[in-house]
């Protein structure tokens, strides 16, 4: 039976180039690189998992799709299920806060030394994520957001190079600041209203408090021109 990924997977395997060979760390059920070996986009994957429910629940759904010669499915922490006979050139990290995904990379940095791209979904701190990787010799090359069951997903495409962004580029996005497209501008809508609401609730005496809010709330008036 064919694989079928969430929309928000399948974003993420749209920007897999054909003929790659992955690292998709965090794997979870290794539905991501199983659709992508059976729709010949890619023939060698490391599915890496680091907690033993969904490595064994990978397992099984790549030797259940007979992909176990081209599926390598190993429990490990972050890189570490990467090793240089894999000639891996492509590492996919989705569905972990901005933070955590940082410092996977940070850990095993030597091991991105010949990988050509890396897309990366943050589910939060997305920009504590592209503050990483301008200080690092890494460029953001696309960006894309989705919506699924009405959650917001940040995609990024990343690649060796050097980048200089603005406080707002680094917070909102260089190319989805750019593009300001509808989910774009259905998310940071949403999240005016929620920190509106907290700036609300805050006591008079927070004043750190109060200025943090507000800066934040400014800058989404600015990138949604309203006053």
């Amino acid at each position: 039976m064919e694989t079928r990924l969430s929309k928000r997977l399948g974003a993420v395997a749209s920007y897999v180039q054909k003929g790659s060979r992955l690292a998709d760390v965090g794997s979870d059920h290794a539905y991501l690189p199983l659709f992508l070996v059976e729709n010949g986009i890619i023939d060698y994957a490391v599915a890496g998992e680091v907690v033993q429910g969904p490595y064994q629940s990978a397992l099984t759904n790549v030797v259940q799709a007979g992909k176990e010669e081209l599926i390598q499915v190993r429990l490990a922490n972050g890189l570490a299920a990467i090793e240089s006979s894999d000639r891996i050139d492509t590492i996919t990290i989705a569905g972990m806060g901005g933070r955590l995904i940082a410092d996977i990379l940070e850990s095993d940095r030597d091991k991105l030394e010949k990988v050509k791209r890396l897309i990366l979904q943050p589910n939060n701190r997305e920009d504590e994520l592209r503050i990483w990787l301008e200080a690092h010799g890494f460029q953001i090359v696309a960006e894309e957001m989705v919506t699924e069951n009405q959650k917001f997903y940040e995609i990024l495409v990343v690649e060796a190079g050097t980048m200089e962004l603005t406080p707002l580029e680094q917070r909102f996005g260089p190319y989805l600041l750019q593009e300001k497209s509808t989910d774009f501008l259905a998310k940071w809508q949403t999240e005016l209203g929620k920190l509106t609401q907290s700036l609300e609730k805050i006591p008079a005496q927070h004043q750190e408090d109060i200025r943090l809010l507000q800066d934040k709330i400014s800058a989404i008036k600015e990138v949604l021109d309203v006053s």
